[in-house]
This record gives C-alpha cells, structure tokens and sequence, in this order.
C-alpha cells in the first residue's frame, strides 16, 4: 500500500511517498516559499536531491508534486492509481476530532471553523485537502490532528480558570500541539523498555523551533505544555512562551499597536530570536553565545530553564516518571541543550551521562542517563510521516474491508 502524506504550512508543503507493505520510504521533499517570491520543489529519491521550479498556490504544489512524482525519468509512481491514499497533517482539531478522521466534505469545512485558532496552518490544510480531492477525487484521504493525543487529559488539565459560560460557549481551553511527535516517540519508548504502552509513564520533550513537554500516564497524554494556540508553554524560536497575559496590554499600550498586532510580535518576534537579537535558530544561537555574547547566553539559558521546570512539574504530575524522552530538531540533536535542561535534578532522581549525550550517534535511539539515575533518560527520533501513515493505512484499510 502506498501513502502520501502531505503536511501543508502557510507558505510551504512537505511530502512524503511511503510503501506500507515494508514502511520504507520512497520519496520526500518540500514546496517551499509558495505564493512568494523565489518559490521551489525539493524532490529526494534513491540517494539523489532533484530542484524543481516552485508554485504560486497550493493547489499548483499538489499539482507539481504529483507530476513530479510520475514523470518518465525520475517519477517514483507509473501513475497516480499507484496511491491507495493520502495523509494530511492537520494542526488544530478543537474540540471536534478527537482520532484520525476519513475527510469528506463535512470534515473540511469543520477543520476550516477551527481555523480562528490555528489560522497560520488550517487554511492551508483546507486547501490541500480541497486541492487534492480535485485533481484525484477517488483516493481516500485522512486527517491526522495534532491536538488529537492531548485529548485524554483530564479537565483540572486542560481548563482554564475563566468564567466556565465561556469555556462552554467559545471553547477555550488548553489543546496542545504535536501530538503525533509525542504519540509515536511514547509508542517507540514502550518497545525500547519492552512494555505495554498503556502501562508507561514518561516525560516527552518535543523541543525545537516550536516546543512542546507532555506528561504520559498509561500511555496517554494527562497535560501538555501548550494552550490553546501553541505560542503557551516553553521558550522558543520565535515564541514568547509562557507570559502574564497583562503584557499584552502593556505593550498595546507603550508601543500603540493593536492586539493582534502584540500577538504577532510575541508569535513572531520574541524567543530566542527576541532575546538574542542575532537567531531563532538553536544552533547560531548557540556560536554567538560561545563567542561571548552574554545575550544569546541568556537567551539559550531561558530556553532551558523554562524546559526544566515543565519537567520538574511534572514530574510532580505523575509522581514520577520512569523515562524523559528528548525529540524534535534541538531535542535530537543538541547534546548542549540537554545537559543544560537536566543538570543540578538529581534530587528527581534524573543524572545524565554527560559521556553518553555528547557521544550520541544522530538518527539513533540512544540511552543517555548515566547507570545511577532512577529515571532513564532517552534520544528518540521522531518521525511523524510515518505515524500519520500508520493512522491513514489502517483507516483505508477498515474502509476497504467495509465495502
């Protein structure tokens, strides 16, 4: 069975063609800067990097991408019956979808009301989904929510303490993000320790451009970092992170901008690049600090310590973990990062081996805590294309055996 999965941002669509039959991939790429200027399609295949001219909207991309993925020469598909299905990545399912969902049209115009609370990201799914029941109506599509996971948290978790009239008439409430990330590194860690999913209890720390700490009892998500849009929770990148909410008045007030104005400030503007001034990103954050630069220092030392308390919590949560799981593209890959966020928790029964994390081969799952540390601290790649094509393939599977 062959599934591609399509993960559609603002301005840009990552996509993946996976075999089921082995979960090998077949091929990858990005449409990147769509509708802008410069745009253009990456295209990897057996070991080779191809760059193809770009597109001007979503549907061009999905257009483009299938050609690309057909075309005589370097095509992967003979053509596009070879697809049994697609996969997208939704951000936001609210309050309405709860697992993996067959689209249909009364789906997409329900993923299009939630857009209110993910605009950045639901539009462009709406799109991709109505683009591709375009040009191949016959393929069964399906959609994979972020906030699905964090759907099992209790209410003391997700509530917020505003009059419950509002929580109940315009449904705010602490959602999530990442969910998938954190559903398929959860699922891995129950296989590395040999036990039941439904009987592990863990820390998962997605943690890159955009950040997110879950607590896992019994396999299931009980809280989780970010709120009802995902700028709530740990520093990061571009996002302010946690913040007293009377800030927002505060720089309306001081710098004479408009509400939406300070949301986009501390969505875009804020975080490592905000207290930096020189990157949102980790690493050249990281070059600048170790050349002197007392406020990428402090910038990376806010990113840390924010991580650390979310962990410290809960630990609290659920009385203990037995393991702390590092993802996502600083979470994998900066040995740094991760001593930072966990020195000085020995008292948590959390000790790293500094050897172990510096040493860690990238791309593999390693075990970093060192021998007396009562909670075992691990390095799990994640992979979410392929989560979301497990969800897809068994979903056409059932639809298949219903016909």
């Amino acid at each position: 069975m062959k599934i591609l999965i399509i993960n559609a941002g603002s301005s840009s669509l990552k996509y993946q063609l996976l075999d089921m039959d082995n979960e090998k991939l077949i091929a990858k790429g990005n449409c990147e800067k769509i509708g802008l200027s410069d745009p253009f399609i990456s295209y990897k295949h057996d070991g080779k990097e191809e760059v193809f001219a770009g597109a001007k909207n979503h549907e061009e991309a999905i257009k483009k991408v299938l050609d690309i993925l057909v075309d005589k020469k370097g095509g992967m598909l003979k053509n596009f019956d070879e697809i049994d299905a697609i996969g997208h990545r939704v951000v936001m399912g609210g309050w309405i979808f709860k697992e993996s969902t067959l689209i249909d049209d009364k789906v997409i115009d329900e993923i299009d009301r939630l857009s209110e609370m993910a605009p950045l990201h639901n539009p462009a799914h709406v799109l991709c989904m109505r683009a591709c029941k375009k040009v191949m109506p016959k393929i069964p599509q399906v959609a994979i929510f972020d906030t699905a996971f964090h759907t099992t948290m209790p209410e003391k978790a997700f509530m917020y303490a505003i009059k419950y009239e509002d929580y109940e008439k315009y449904h705010i409430r602490r959602y999530g993000a990442h969910g998938t990330s954190h559903r398929y590194v959860v699922q891995t860690l129950a296989k590395v320790l040999g036990k039941d999913v439904n009987k592990v209890n863990a820390i998962t720390c997605h943690i890159g451009n955009g950040s997110s700490i879950t607590a896992i009892k019994n396999g299931q998500s009980v809280d989780t970092s970010m709120g009802l849009t995902p700028l709530q929770g740990v520093v990061m990148g571009t996002r302010s992170g946690d913040i007293d909410p009377t800030v927002v008045q505060f720089l309306c007030s001081h710098k004479n901008k408009t509400v939406d104005e300070v949301l986009t400030y501390l969505n875009k503007e804020c975080g490592l690049l905000g207290v930096s001034g020189v990157s949102s990103d980790h690493r050249e954050t990281s070059k600048e600090a170790e050349n002197g630069n007392k406020r990428a220092k402090l910038a990376l030392d806010l990113l840390a310590y924010s991580v650390k308390k979310y962990i410290g919590a809960y630990m609290a949560v659920l009385n203990g973990a037995e393991a702390i799981v590092f993802t996502g593209g600083i979470g994998e890959n900066s040995f740094e990062a991760r001593e930072q966020i966990l020195e000085d928790m020995e008292a948590l029964g959390i000790v790293i081996d500094k050897d172990k994390n510096k040493n860690f081969k990238r791309g593999q799952i390693e075990l970093i805590s060192a021998e007396n540390s009562k909670v075992k601290v691990y390095v799990i790649p994640t992979d979410e294309e392929l989560m979301m094509a497990r969800d897809t393939k068994e979903i056409v599977k059932n639809l298949k055996k219903s016909k």
